[in-house]
């Protein structure tokens, strides 16, 4: 067997990020998924299953997460016939949850900024 290009699976989960981004405000017309935004995938190295990482603005998550995943099959195969690669993953949709962590995470460091005397005052 031919050994793999090193880096190849990440290109092809880059590319099926971009591709999706493009896909799903297009042809996702189900009421539960609002403005969604890919921020990243994460694929198998076998190319079975792609975890595809998202963030929703306007519409529950898990509400967009199941319409994503209802509609997974259609953008699979739209997938099938715009990338050149032998085996398209299934896709699974999973709510990004860095972003809201980041949020808090900076809400912890303004307050924790707030209550600290500067550098001068110690």
């Amino acid at each position: 067997m031919k050994p793999k290009k090193p880096g190849r699976s990440l290109r092809v989960a880059d590319q099926i990020a971009k591709d999706l981004a493009q896909l799903i405000p297009k042809e996702v017309h189900d009421p539960r998924v609002g403005l969604v935004t890919i921020t990243g995938c994460d694929i198998t190295p076998d190319y079975a299953h792609a975890k595809v990482y998202f963030t929703v603005l306007g519409s529950d998550p898990e509400a967009c997460a199941e319409g994503l995943n209802n509609a997974a099959g259609m953008l699979r195969n739209i997938l099938f016939r715009r990338l050149t690669i032998h085996t398209v993953p299934t896709l699974h949709f999973t709510i990004d949850e860095s972003v809201e962590r980041g949020f808090a995470m900076d809400a912890l460091i303004r307050e924790a900024m707030k209550t600290t005397p500067p550098e001068g005052e110690r």
